[in-house]
């Protein structure tokens, strides 16, 4: 997949991430390496970012994603059209491709049902991890569809319509998922959520 050293490059700031996207993104798309691992240096943290929640805070399976998004990415470059900034586009790529692997892991027989113990097989919070790590751990275990549109609504901003539409789901779908995560991640969290 992508060369180990990428991932022990140091960072580029965030600031560089604007205008120069556009041009490296370019340079890129024409086949340029160094170009394509300027970009993976500004955006794999905040695209592993997606993907770790997504994945339900599964660190290997979020790594696999990144990469395989990056991948899709570096085929996909060359038709990149650049009416989206780069980021945007890349960001879109990374949670489709989380999505994609979701939705081919549906392992839950009920994902939309009224599973209301979807969390029963989660320990009890251990409050001396402290509350963040209890929420991970909460967010981790719900169904992969709540989950999903708890991140992509919650943590990432997509509107209903756009969830509906990476999920093939009817907004209202959306809505009541969204509900539903709220709801069971309260039951578990003692309604500090």
């Amino acid at each position: 997949m992508l060369d180990a050293a990428m991932t022990d490059s140091p960072q580029a700031p965030a600031d560089d991430a604007g205008d120069g996207d556009h041009a490296l993104a370019l340079a890129a798309a024409a086949g340029d390496t160094a170009a394509f691992e300027a970009l993976y240096r500004r955006h794999s943290p905040r695209v592993h970012g997606v993907v770790l929640r997504l994945a339900g805070w599964q660190h290997a399976r979020a790594e696999d994603l990144v990469q395989e998004a990056f991948l899709r990415a570096w085929q996909a470059l060359p038709g990149w059209r650049g009416e989206a900034a780069f980021g945007t586009w890349l960001h879109r790529l990374a949670v489709n491709t989380a999505l994609m692997d979701l939705r081919a892991r549906r392992v839950r027989p009920a994902l939309d049902g009224d599973d209301d113990s979807a969390l029963a097989g989660l320990a009890a919070p251990d409050r001396s991890t402290g509350q963040g790590l209890d929420l991970q751990r909460a967010v981790a275990a719900l169904p992969p569809r709540a989950r999903a549109v708890l991140v992509l609504h919650d943590v990432e901003g997509w509107t209903h319509e756009e969830i509906g539409a990476a999920l093939d789901m009817a907004a209202g779908t959306s809505k009541s998922q969204l509900h539903r995560a709220r709801g069971l991640l309260r039951g578990h969290l003692g309604d500090t959520a």
